[in-house]
C-alpha cells in the first residue's frame, strides 16, 4: 500500500515550492511596466496588441495544466516537473531575443506551459507526501507567497528597466528558473511510487475524470474556489477604475492594491499556523461567512453612499474582505485535492482547470458591470461567497458549523 513519503524536511521543501511557484507569479507580472518599451522595439503598429504578451502566457498556462497532470501520474512527477522548466528557459531564451511580437508570443506560450508543471504537479508532490491539516498547512504557506509575489514583481520590473533593458525581465525569470531546476533536480526525490501510477490512454484519462468529479468532495470544494477566484478575478480587472476613477485615489492606487495583497498574505500565513488547530472545515466556513456577512453590511452602507465611499472606509472592507479571501485560497484547494491519493496530479490539473473556468466568466461579467461605483465590486463578492458557501453545504451535506471540523 501506497505511503506518503517526506523526501527533504519539511522546511526545505516547503521553500522550495514556495520559490519554484514564485516564479510562475513573477512570470505574470514583471514585465507590465515595460510593455510600452518592448512594443516600441518590436514595431508593434496597434499598442493594444502588446497585452497579448499577458494573455498569451494565461494560454499557455490553461493547455499545460491539462496536459503536466495527467503526465505527472504516468511518469512521475519529477520528470514532468523538469521538463516544464525546459520549456520556461526556452520560452525566456526565445522572449529575450524576439525581433516582432510573434516571437514574443509564441515565448510567452511557451514560459505558461512550462509554468504549468511546478505550479499544478507542485501540488501533487504536497499531496504525494502529506495529507489532512498538515496539506492544508503547506498549501497556506505556498499560496501566500503565489499570492504576495505579484504584489512586488512589477515594482521590481519598473526598477529593472529603469537602469537595464527591457530583456532583463526575462533574465531575472531565466535565472530563477535556472536555480530552481538545479534545486529541486538535485534535492527532491520522486514522490510518486512506481505502483500508483496510471497508463496513459484515452479511456484512462476519460475513466480518471469520471471518477475525479464523481467524488462529491472534489466537485463541490472546485465549485466553491471557483466562485471565489471569480470574485477576486472581478477585482484585478476593476481595482484602477475603483480607485482612481470612483475613489479618486490617483497614484496611490499601488499602494493600496499591494496592502490588498498583504491582507491575503497574512490571512494564509495565519491559517498555516491555526488550521492543525482548528481543520480545514471550520476555518473555511468561518471564512465564508465572514466574506458574505462584511460585504452585505458594506454593499449597504456604500449604497447609501450612492456607492462613492471615502478611501479609507472602502479600504477597511477591503482587508477584511481579503483577509478571509486568504483563508479561503489555501484551504479549498487542500480540500478539494484530500480525496484523491494516487491521482492527484490528474485532479491538480482538473480542479486548477475547472476552478479556472468557473472563475474567468464571474469575473468578466462583474468587472464589466462597472458603474463608476464600488458597489458591483462589493456586491460580487457577496454574492459569489455566498455561492461558494452553498456549494461547500452541499458538499458536506450540512449547515454551516454542522461540518466535520477535520
Amino acid at each position: 500500500m501506497f505511503k506518503p513519503t517526506k523526501p527533504l524536511s519539511l522546511a526545505e521543501f516547503v521553500v522550495m515550492l514556495a520559490f519554484m511557484v514564485s516564479i510562475v507569479a513573477m512570470a505574470t507580472d514583471i514585465m507590465l511596466p515595460a510593455l510600452a518599451l518592448i512594443g516600441e522595439d518590436l514595431r508593434v503598429a496597434n499598442p493594444n496588441d502588446t497585452q497579448l504578451i499577458v494573455s498569451s502566457l494565461f494560454v499557455g498556462f490553461a493547455i499545460g495544466q491539462l496536459i503536466v497532470g495527467p503526465l505527472s501520474d504516468t511518469y512521475g512527477r519529477r520528470p514532468v516537473i523538469l521538463f516544464g522548466y525546459l520549456f520556461f528557459v526556452a520560452g525566456c531564451i526565445l522572449s529575450i531575443v524576439a525581433s516582432d511580437l510573434t516571437a514574443m508570443l509564441i515565448g510567452r506560450f511557451l514560459q505558461g506551459i512550462g509554468a504549468a508543471a511546478p505550479r499544478v504537479v507542485g501540488t501533487s508532490l504536497v499531496r504525494d507526501g502529506y495529507a489532512g491539516r498538515e496539506m492544508a498547512r503547506i498549501m497556506s504557506i505556498i499560496m501566500a507567497v503565489f499570492i504576495l509575489v505579484p504584489a512586488i514583481a512589477p515594482s521590481i520590473g519598473q526598477g529593472l528597466i529603469f537602469v537595464l533593458p527591457w530583456e532583463f525581465t526575462f533574465v531575472v525569470l531565466l535565472a530563477m528558473a535556472v536555480v530552481a531546476f538545479v534545486w529541486f533536480g538535485t534535492r527532491q526525490p520522486e514522490t510518486l511510487a512506481p505502483e500508483n501510477r496510471r497508463p496513459l490512454s484515452v479511456s484512462s484519462l476519460v475513466s480518471g475524470c469520471i471518477e475525479i468529479l464523481s467524488m462529491r468532495t472534489v466537485l463541490g470544494y472546485t465549485l466553491a474556489m471557483g466562485c471565489v477566484f471569480g470574485a477576486f478575478l472581478s477585482y484585478l480587472s476593476a481595482s484602477r477604475q475603483v480607485f482612481q476613477d470612483a475613489l479618486n485615489a490617483g497614484e496611490m492606487f499601488a499602494i493600496y492594491f499591494g496592502l490588498a495583497s498583504l491582507a491575503i498574505g497574512a490571512a494564509s500565513l495565519l491559517n498555516s499556523l491555526l488550521v492543525m488547530r482548528l481543520g480545514m472545515r471550520l476555518l473555511t466556513q468561518s471564512a465564508l461567512i465572514g466574506l458574505v456577512l462584511l460585504s452585505g453590511v458594506f454593499f449597504a452602507a456604500f449604497h447609501a453612499l450612492d456607492g462613492q465611499p471615502s478611501v479609507a472606509l472602502f479600504m477597511t472592507w477591503q482587508l477584511a474582505a481579503f483577509f478571509c479571501v486568504g483563508l479561503l485560497f489555501g484551504n479549498l484547494n487542500a480540500l478539494a485535492m484530500e480525496p484523491l491519493g494516487k491521482m492527484a496530479g490528474l485532479g491538480a490539473a482538473l480542479v486548477g482547470s475547472i476552478s479556472t473556468f468557473i472563475s474567468l466568466p464571474f469575473g468578466w461579467l462583474i468587472g464589466r458591470m462597472y458603474d463608476g461605483t464600488v458597489l458591483p465590486l462589493v456586491g460580487g463578492f457577496c454574492a459569489l461567497g455566498l455561492a461558494a458557501l452553498i456549494a461547500a453545504c452541499w458538499t458536506e451535506r450540512a449547515l454551516p458549523f454542522r461540518f466535520s471540523h477535520r
